[in-house]
């Protein structure tokens, strides 16, 4: 672990240690304690959606440091509420309340931020509502499951005046942050191609089939604000991601989100205007997966600097010799930068430094955490109140999950896009049609 993570985590773990208990608090419980001391700063929490993310949320919640209390843990699966509370109860001394219903987290006086880790066709809808209703709201990504959804975020987000966070963690690791810096100030030249990439060896997936709703499993309210069908068989658990448009945003939008947001923020690039994929089901053919599983897409930003994505779902063969990362090329030398550090090349391929965290982030293993949420999560409770600035304003989040809709787009029209790169609007009408989804009668997003 670096100096930079190991200082600061040790920071944020100490918190209020050394503060000497005397008068009135003799006696008192480390939680009642804790209702008096910085009561008034205190961050009251729901998070919807108990499946693989819970795990990144159990450090940052627990921390006394973060001086927070989780009100709620809500999801419409029944056994997931059950989970969480027990695996929760590790890091808390505390019982939070067990919920199906997101609506009523929201609706909650009491609740200050919703953390949103529901399935994707959730993630704008559910951060709308809840910034609508005076919460600050930290949405794992993508944050939207289309591009107009991307835009209301930001409506919203300006109309409310609350702060919304992207889980693209990267953004709070030292490591990257400290040499994005050093890119932006020239150490490399100037910058002009990123290629993003990420490797797995995802195996078959079952065709779906008519099935009964799954005990405990409230298939309605999962459903949400998309258009609304009977249940099939392996669905709700994952799955979800890769049967149809419905629910998921694909690869793209599940890991390449990650890779493609570090590598614009490498390149300083808003939104591109040229977007050409290769997009195709490569493996199983007959198994349920209806997406593509591989991709390579090219996106042109103005000033002539290039972004690639290499998505490999089934395919665990590491090209770069990782399974995900981004690579930088400038004029005077390059970059690999992934969850773990960076390596600094001149323009000979000469190795110069490297900076690797020894951190403990996953890389494509499913859910968990690590030291890297833990930061990016910590900077937006600081944010939230005000004391430190955004590592990932939702902004700058939305313009990311934007390249990964453009690509998705391109894949379902078999056609190049070209983009216009003042706003990231397409300019050809068969594509527009993409730009914004079918919702759910009274889900319609209302600003």
């Amino acid at each position: 672990m670096t100096d930079s993570r190991r200082n600061f985590i040790k920071k944020i773990a100490l918190g209020t240690a050394g503060v000497t208990l005397a008068g009135t608090t003799r006696g008192m419980s480390a939680r009642s304690y804790a209702k008096i001391i910085g009561a008034n700063d205190r961050i009251h929490i729901g998070i919807a959606g108990l499946g693989r993310r819970l795990g990144a949320y159990y450090q940052p919640i627990g921390l006394k440091s973060s001086n927070v209390e989780l009100v709620y843990l809500c999801d419409v699966m029944k056994s997931q509420r059950e989970a969480a509370v027990k695996k929760f109860s590790k890091y808390i001394d505390y019982t939070p309340k067990l919920e199906n219903d997101i609506r009523k987290v929201i609706e909650d006086p009491k609740v200050d931020v919703l953390f949103n880790a529901t399935p994707d066709h959730w993630h704008a809808p559910g951060t709308w509502m809840a910034v609508k209703a005076g919460k600050h709201v930290y949405v794992e990504k993508p944050c939207s499951h289309n591009p107009r959804e991307g835009e209301l975020l930001v409506e919203f987000q300006k109309k409310y005046n609350k702060v919304i966070q992207m889980g693209n963690q990267q953004r709070s690791a030292p490591e990257s942050q400290e040499i994005i810096k050093e890119i932006h100030n020239g150490a490399i030249g100037t910058p002009y191609k990123a290629i993003a990439f990420y490797a797995s060896a995802r195996g078959e997936v079952p065709v779906q089939k008519k099935a009964p709703v799954p005990d405990g499993l409230d298939w309605e309210l999962w459903q949400g604000p998309a258009p609304h069908r009977d249940y099939t068989s392996d669905t709700w658990d994952y799955n979800w991601h890769w049967y149809g448009w419905n629910y998921g945003t694909a690869e793209s939008g599940n890991n390449g989100t990650h890779e493609l947001d570090v590598a614009r923020w490498a390149l300083q690039g808003d939104y591109p205007e040229h977007v050409m994929v290769e997009a195709e089901k490569r493996y199983f053919p007959n198994d349920g997966w209806e997406m593509y599983d591989t991709m390579e897409a090219t996106f042109r930003f103005p000033g002539n600097k290039i972004i690639q994505w290499q998505g490999q779902s089934r395919n665990g063969y590491n090209t770069y010799g990782s399974d995900r990362g981004t690579l930088i090329f400038g004029t005077e030398g390059n970059v690999y930068v992934d969850r773990g550090g960076y390596k600094l090349y001149d323009r000979s391929g000469k190795m110069i430094r490297s900076n690797q965290s020894k951190g403990n982030e996953a890389g494509t293993a499913l859910g968990g955490g690590g030291d890297m949420t833990t930061l990016h999560v910590v900077n937006f409770f600081d944010a939230v109140r005000g004391t430190a600035k955004q590592n990932s304003p939702i902004a700058e989040g939305a313009k990311s999950v934007h390249m990964c809709h453009l690509a998705n787009i391109a894949s379902r029209t078999g056609q190049a896009l070209d983009v216009d790169s003042k706003n990231g609007k397409i300019m050809d009408k068969k594509a527009m049609k993409y730009w914004d989804r079918e919702y759910q009668p009274g889900w319609e997003p209302k600003l």
